[in-house]
């Protein structure tokens, strides 16, 4: 959850660590390159809470001992790089689990909303690619009024926006604001609640993330972990380069001193009047994706999961539970309690999507058919050593 100085001394100062640590990979794959922005972090983390992003290609492993009887390869969860086959016939069909509780806090300010069939909700009439779903995770603060806004009204300004749906992304966007300005002008909503927000809607194969905050997505792509969101955070570079640039401050992690977000829907206490030029935004920042067969699954969780866990781990915990019992519930619940067991400090929720009716499949590690050479250097080492029995 974003967190405001006042609930800092409640929270502990490991959170307030966690928010310097951001990596901007807009979708890429984790175990990637790291580009420029990253190395100005990488002190950050070395004492950070929260686990790197930027793991190597190892693949990183699950600290908890209740997921390491097995190893990777038994699992079925090996990096192997192979190209998406766009033009597959692949055909998703949605289907979610999720859970949450409200861990050591005091009240409970996440939201999430999950609805696997698009059309059904929206009614026969609605003219949209099929299949379509849309699911939501809100982590709010300073209250649950943000949250619980934006999961009731997020899908409604999206499907309603005169852009809605041929140009989904202006929609989206469209929509985050007017999200935004309507808990400016709800008299009954308190002024000081805010909230993250997260959203993925499909429509067809296509698959369009939308963040403001810090909570993040993950794609399970045979076994690998995908990042398609950033963690808005008030230190990641690109954040506070803006925050900057509009007259903001950065304090201890914290915008203005105040919240640990660089992005929120609400807190117009701190925004001020609309129309005012304020370094908090509610803008979005949009990925967008065609799924194909590789990709297996998406992961929508708040802040207090990934304070305690990398991207990796979520999505190898994920595969097996979904190999074993394929259901999206179970496989929620268990981050969750694997995340309290990590002593997360915050409230957790998250949402498990699979694009299939069918578990992940065991992926064999192919055996090598390479031929093995010697050098002629050691062809003449090993000739002498013959002699010389």
């Amino acid at each position: 959850m974003a967190e405001t100085c006042g609930e800092m001394m409640v929270a502990g100062t490991d959170h307030v660590s966690a928010n310097s640590m951001c990596k901007c990979c807009n979708g890429k794959v984790v175990d990637q390159d790291q580009d420029q922005i990253q190395n100005e972090e990488n002190s950050n983390q070395l004492s950070a809470a929260k686990p790197p992003r930027n793991i190597s290609t190892m693949m990183r492993h699950c600290s908890s001992s209740a997921w390491l009887s097995e190893s990777e390869s038994d699992i079925g969860i090996v990096c192997l790089k192979t190209a998406a086959v766009e033009n597959s016939g692949f055909q998703p069909v949605y289907r979610s689990g999720s859970y949450s509780e409200k861990g050591p806090k005091q009240y409970m300010e996440d939201e999430f909303i999950c609805i696997d069939d698009l059309h059904g909700h929206l009614g026969s009439d609605s003219d949209l690619p099929s299949p379509g779903a849309f699911y939501g995770v809100f982590d709010g603060h300073g209250g649950i009024d943000a949250a619980s806004f934006a999961r009731e009204n997020m899908l409604k300004y999206i499907v309603e926006d005169s852009h809605f749906p041929s140009s989904t992304k202006r929609a989206v966007k469209s929509a985050y604001v007017k999200a935004d300005h309507a808990l400016a002008d709800a008299k009954s909503l308190d002024r000081t609640s805010g909230t993250t927000a997260l959203s993925a809607l499909m429509l067809g194969r296509t698959m369009l993330i939308a963040n403001a905050g810090d909570s993040r997505a993950v794609l399970g792509k045979r076994g690998r972990a995908i990042e398609l969101s950033k963690d808005h955070k008030p230190n990641c570079t690109s954040e506070r380069l803006r925050i900057e640039k509009l007259g903001g401050v950065i304090y201890d992690g914290y915008l203005n001193g105040q919240l640990s977000v660089a992005r929120a829907l609400g807190d117009w206490h701190i925004k001020g009047t609309k129309g005012s030029i304020c370094p908090l935004s509610c803008e979005p920042e949009l990925e967008e994706l065609v799924l194909t067969e590789e990709d297996e699954f998406l992961v929508l969780g708040c802040d207090g999961l990934w304070d305690v866990m990398s991207s990796q781990c979520a999505v190898t915990m994920v595969r097996k539970e979904l190999m074993l019992s394929n259901d999206p519930d179970k496989c929620s619940k268990s981050l969750v309690k694997e995340a309290l067991q990590r002593n997360s400090c915050d409230n957790l929720t998250v949402v498990v999507i699979c694009f299939s009716p069918d578990p992940p499949p065991k992926i064999e590690i192919p055996k090598s058919h390479k031929r093995r050479s010697i050098s002629a250097e050691g062809l003449d080492h090993l000739k002498g050593v013959l002699n010389g029995l």
